[in-house]
């Protein structure tokens, strides 16, 4: 027996790998790849039978899971982020939650014929919106900032609230035999609301003390956070049961805007946690379903669906967004967009046997209904939503900007000549006096490693389509190519080799022995950062001169000499050309070559 939970707890994780790098690789939400794994694995072979496997512990197992997630969502709301579309975020998880929750659980009871307290319970599951299926999505989709803002802050915030309706409903569905269930609610409710916003606070305010005075070794950082994530949640249910979803995401949501106390490294390590588990509960969750438990429902389900995509959700980005100055078409993308996740699935696992032992027979459709709505949503905006936004206009542009490896003087000066010619640039760097010379010279810059959990959710690729690679460290480069690789493509890759890099090249050219080579080598032949770098301390500048029909490109050559290195080549047009040891453009009259020039060569312009 112990053999086989191994094996079984072994393949989840390596279907969960596999499915990763499948969402990775065809740029589609891991979520459809999760379930379809769990389907076979749960109802199509009979291969995984989750409540044999974990018994007693599925359910605590699943409850503490998803207070981690919740944590680490509200661990990447910064107060300053939302600033602009406060009023629309604040509508969407109150007024507009409220409106939305209505109109599901009405179209529950109409097309399922259930009983409206089962209906309404339904609708208070099917109102959250998951990070872990938005953020994906608006990789791909690319709508404008604001949109995107707007999108991930009601994912994350609204969790914990659609948990906490459901866990009310849930409340009032018991303690309807006892004639007390209106009083019942509402003192189950302030007591919820009070214990988590009490106990989350107060713990976030402790450890924010503790980090910031260093009482806690820096290697103890993710364990004591993660331990105390699994305190503040156990103590909050044993204290007012089912507040625990709510006191983690305001611990998360608290930590976060404490003035001093740097949470980075903290949720790296959440985010690389939460992967794991998200991907293992879709696995667990949907190998649970029963061969049929989705067909026997037949139209009636389809009908519930059709309402939360085409009515519910329209409704409540019309009322959110009333009196705001978010045009017509940006309204529209906001109402085509509500992908269900991870929440909805675990509070209907979770409420689904407790009802049926309440005596609601019905309640056995909670689960495959939810699951349908789940894979419903994701799998139709996943494959309209980027069409939609281009047709609208509120998708970016075609990116043509660079995500640049790098904060040092010799990135700062191209980030600086590109932004100058209009160019969208984000530089990159985990060298601090470095990021904060860049915000000095108003060069946007991210602060952290390019290719963590932290960049991939915070990092904004909105008009970025090209990576320049510019880092002194070789291991550095690589890893932003191979991460990158996936989102522009390698002809859209350039890294700038060190020294030995570039003889280890052309050694291997010389004996025509072609190794893998991750994108496209930056700025000719003869460029290194070494070499740059040197001359830019020595006095050398980026300068820009115009060919015309009587001084071309050769004559450049010939004027400049090896006292210059070409970086850029734009053309009429204004399209930017990063110059390549063979490059794929050739520019003529009226282009312009920016290059890296000493000093006593060029006047510019």
């Amino acid at each position: 027996m112990n053999e086989q939970a191994l094996i079984a707890l072994s393949a989840i994780g390596l279907a969960a790998l596999v499915c990763q790098l499948l969402s990775w690789w065809l740029k589609l939400p891991a979520i459809l790849f999760l379930l379809l794994a769990g389907f076979l694995a749960g109802p199509v072979t009979g291969w995984l039978n989750p409540d044999q496997l974990f018994g007693d512990l599925l359910f605590p197992f699943v409850s503490l899971a998803v207070a981690v997630v919740l944590f680490e969502g509200g661990l990447t709301l910064r107060l300053n982020e939302i600033r602009g579309i406060e009023q629309v975020v604040r509508r969407m998880v109150s007024s507009g939650l409220l409106l939305s929750w209505a109109v599901i659980a009405g179209a529950a009871a109409w097309f399922m014929h259930w009983p409206l307290p089962l209906a309404v319970l339904f609708g208070a599951m099917a109102v959250v919106t998951g990070p872990t299926v938005i953020v994906p999505m608006l990789r791909t989709v690319r709508p404008k900032p604001r949109l995107a803002n707007i999108l991930r802050w009601e994912g994350i915030v609204i969790d914990p609230l659609g948990a906490l309706l459901s866990v009310l409903v849930f409340e009032f569905i018991v303690a309807r035999q006892d004639q007390v269930a209106l009083g019942h609610t509402l003192i189950t409710f302030a007591g919820m609301l009070t214990t988590g916003l009490v106990l989350g606070i107060a713990v976030a305010q402790l450890l924010g003390v503790a980090l910031r005075r260093h009482w806690l070794p820096e290697f103890l950082h993710d364990v004591a956070t993660l331990l105390l994530v699994f305190a503040v949640f156990t103590a909050a249910n044993l204290l007012m049961p089912e507040s625990g979803l709510l006191a983690v995401t305001v611990m998360g949501m608290w930590l976060a805007n404490l003035p001093e106390v740097h949470t980075d490294d903290i949720l790296d390590f959440k985010e690389s946690l939460s992967l794991l588990l998200i991907s293992g509960l879709f696995i667990i969750l949907a190998a649970r379903l029963q061969p049929g438990d989705i067909t026997t429902m037949g139209w009636p389900a389809l009908g519930v669906l059709a309402v939360v995509q085409f009515v519910a959700r329209p409704l409540k980005v019309a009322l959110s967004t009333w009196g705001s100055n978010l045009e017509l078409r940006e309204r529209a993308l906001l109402a085509w967009i509500a992908p269900r996740g991870i929440v909805a699935a675990a509070v209907a696992a979770l409420f689904a046997l407790k009802l049926e032992a309440e005596g609601y027979a019905a309640a056995r459709d909670l689960v495959p209904l939810t699951f349908l709505v789940i894979v419903g949503t994701v799998v139709l905006q996943s494959a309209t939503a980027r069409w939609l936004a281009r047709a609208l206009g509120v998708a970016e542009p075609d990116a043509s900007g660079f995500l640049i490896v790098g904060a040092h003087p010799l990135a700062r000066a191209i980030a600086g000549v590109l932004a100058e010619r209009g160019l969208p640039v984000l530089l990159s760097d985990t060298d601090a006096d470095a990021v904060r010379r860049a915000r000095m010279e108003s060069l946007p810059v991210y602060f952290g490693n390019l290719v963590s959990r932290h960049a991939d959710r915070k990092l904004s690729l909105v008009s970025l389509g090209r990576l320049l690679a510019l880092s002194p460290r070789r291991e550095e480069n690589t890893a932003s190519a191979l991460r990158y690789r996936g989102e522009f493509g390698s002809p859209l890759i350039y890294s700038l080799p060190s020294p030995a890099e570039r003889s280890d090249r052309e050694e291997d050219t010389e004996r025509r022995i072609h190794k893998p080579v991750i994108g496209n080598i930056a700025f000719g032949r003869e460029a290194t950062y070494e070499r740059l770098a040197a001359m830019l301390d020595q006095g050398a500048r980026i300068r820009s001169t115009r060919l015309s029909e009587s001084f071309d490109i050769e004559d450049y050559r010939h004027t400049h000499g090896d006292n210059a290195v070409a970086l850029f080549a734009v053309s009429p047009g204004g399209r930017v050309h990063v110059f390549e040891p063979e490059p794929r453009f050739e520019p003529a009259a009226d282009w312009t070559i920016i290059a890296l020039v000493n000093n006593d060569y060029g006047s510019g312009e």
